[in-house]
């Protein structure tokens, strides 16, 4: 065990000596991790990830955390800390990062992958980072943290066993007691059994699996898989599709293309780039000889190729996708190709991912995934490894984290299984503060703004957006948009114009129109005669034109007035196109 890095703050005269953990993210979710621990001025903040919209949400990219509490508190932060490189816990670094402008602690591979994430997004900010490797412990102010190794299906992942002035909390971040793992790099059951020796108070542990009984299967299990899959196709070319990040899968499908004489080549910039920094950094071990560009594909024959790429969630311009549409430049996907998805859906991704699978059925392929054949094991604990975990760490008070509602509340019912007192059992939400004091039982007291904030592109904003809501209203009814000009005085100087975008007219379309037309001229003319008056036209446009599309067409289609002024002085117009509401 070595001591690193230190980062120590002067105290101020508070005698409080309050511990406060806070979840900013997810709780009562998958994805979309964070959470903090205060002690007195201090902060330490864990992961920072993101979560992938639903159908719900159209258009947007991804959702982060509220961070309104930590701006509010900057000037307290003393880290953020990764368990590792997931997006779920990572992934809102792009957006948290710059507004909070604090050191940054992973393991080699979490933030040559951050790193990766930030070059795209963030090209000219530079954040502090320190590398860490498991068995390290850090003095960050009040805060002693030392890292745990823990399999995962990323290389690298650590749990945090961290001491404060009122006890000792273990996070294990999201882990498995997996005993063959790919890389031989075994969950540290003595570090947690130390831990446990010295004492416990609080264990916040990943509940994704604790509805699934007995253990989670190993990943090298997948060999076995691929195995049968390259003999079962053995004169098709091959294209496989994964999460960039999992280093381990992509290992697999290098190890067993070598053992069947096929040449790799890996599509997408994440893919090249995460194998890049893996086969750099030792976490990837590939013979050169076995890498061809994506290129260079036409020089073999279809039995001597692998593909990998990304695209097992559906992303709309991933490698799969394009090639499952046939706008991919590189790949014409047809029969004599076989399609191995070697991922589970994301909740929310399953539409997606449906049409991708369909697509690819429709130009010919056969595609395996999931459902058929077992070709993807999951990183998290099952039941039976969360109660090990339990036993070993002995913690006096558990909150179970990272998972849906109903994942949390199978994890507090195995904590009581195995001996936690129910009383001693927090189950939070997002946003909630559970407070430590000396010689107290600790309490659930008050709460911290901890929603979401969606992102689309470089923008970002409240979940309950009313860009939202015109969002689904237009995908649902679609948008209809008159466009009248009127002088000063309202009257009007030309015909109006009407277009439509994803509306249905019924058969007599012409008819309605008609109806659409003379509906918005005699409103207009109703209000002439006077200065105009736009919001009043917009408003009387829009309620005369929603009459007529509800009763002709049964249409709730939102409708846009934007009406132009001109003013006699100058021949000059002004544009008035309102809100869509």
């Amino acid at each position: 065990m070595t001591q690193k890095y230190s980062k120590n703050r002067s105290k101020n005269n508070s005698t409080s000596e309050r511990l406060n953990f806070i979840p900013l993210g997810g709780l009562g979710e998958i994805g979309k991790n964070m959470y903090v621990l205060e002690y007195d001025d201090e902060i330490l903040v864990i992961d920072s990830g993101l979560k992938f919209p639903d159908s719900e949400l159209p258009g947007i990219d991804y959702i982060v955390p509220d961070i309104s509490y930590l701006e509010a508190n900057k000037e307290k932060i003393l880290a953020i800390i990764i368990t590792h490189g997931h997006e779920d816990h990572t992934g809102a670094l792009p957006y948290v990062l710059p507004r909070l402008d604090v050191p940054l602690y992973g393991t080699q591979l979490t933030l040559g992958l951050i790193k990766n994430k930030l070059q795209d997004d963030l090209p000219g900010y530079k954040p502090e980072f320190f590398e860490i490797k498991a068995g390290d412990v850090v003095q960050l102010g009040s805060f002693s943290v030392r890292f745990i190794a823990v399999a995962h299906s990323i290389p690298d992942g650590v749990a945090l066993a961290i001491d404060t002035p009122l006890g000792r909390i273990v996070h294990t971040g999201d882990f498995k007691l997996d005993s063959t793992p790919v890389d031989g790099r075994v969950t540290d059951y003595g570090a947690f059994a130390e831990e446990g020796d010295k004492g416990v108070m609080l264990l916040c542990s990943d509940s994704t699996n604790a509805e699934k009984k007995g253990f989670t299967p190993s990943e090298k299990i997948i060999a076995g898989t691929l195995d049968q899959l390259f003999r079962t196709y053995k004169s098709r070319r091959i294209i496989i599709s994964s999460f960039a990040s999992n280093v381990h899968r992509i290992q697999q499908v290098a190890d067993v293309a070598t053992r069947f004489n096929r040449k790799i080549a890996f599509l997408g910039r994440s893919m090249l780039r995460n194998v890049e920094l893996s086969r750099e950094t030792g976490y990837l071990k590939i013979d050169s000889k076995s890498i061809i560009s994506i290129d260079d594909i036409w020089k073999y024959s279809d039995n001597q190729l692998v593909v990998v790429t990304t695209g097992s969630q559906g992303e709309p311009f991933s490698g799969l996708v394009t090639m499952s549409r046939g706008e991919n430049k590189a790949i014409t996907l047809g029969e004599h190709d076989a399609v191995f998805l070697l991922a589970s859906v994301i909740p929310g991704n399953e539409k997606l991912v449906n049409n991708t699978i369909n697509r690819l059925f429709a130009q010919g392929c056969e595609v395996v995934y999931e459902k058929e054949k077992q070709t993807h094991v999951s990183g998290h604990a099952s039941a039976e490894e969360l109660k090990i975990i339990m036993n070993i760490v002995r913690p006096q008070y558990f909150v179970p984290v990272h998972g849906e509602y109903k994942h949390m509340v199978r994890h507090s019912q195995l904590a009581q299984e195995v001996g936690i007192p129910q009383r001693n059992i927090f189950l939070m939400v997002n946003g909630d503060v559970l407070t430590f004091t000396k010689n107290q039982p600790p309490k659930k007291q008050g709460h911290v703004q901890a929603g979401a904030v969606i992102v689309d592109g470089n923008a970002a904003g409240s979940i309950k957006s009313d860009v939202l809501k015109e969002r689904r209203e237009i995908a649902e009814d679609g948008v209809l948009v008159v466009a009248a000009a009127v002088d000063e005085h309202g009257n009007l100087l030309s015909p109006v114009a009407i277009e439509t975008q994803g509306v249905f007219i019924s058969d007599d379309t012409k008819g309605v129109f008609n109806e659409l037309y003379a509906a918005s001229e005699h409103a207009i003319q109703e209000l002439a005669g006077k200065r105009a008056n736009v919001e009043s036209i917009r408003k009387v446009v829009k309620t005369r034109v929603r009459d007529v599309l509800r009763k002709r067409n049964s249409s709730f289609a939102v409708v846009l007035p934007v009406i132009s002024v001109r003013h006699d002085e100058d021949s000059a117009f002004d544009f008035y196109k309102p809100d869509v509401d």
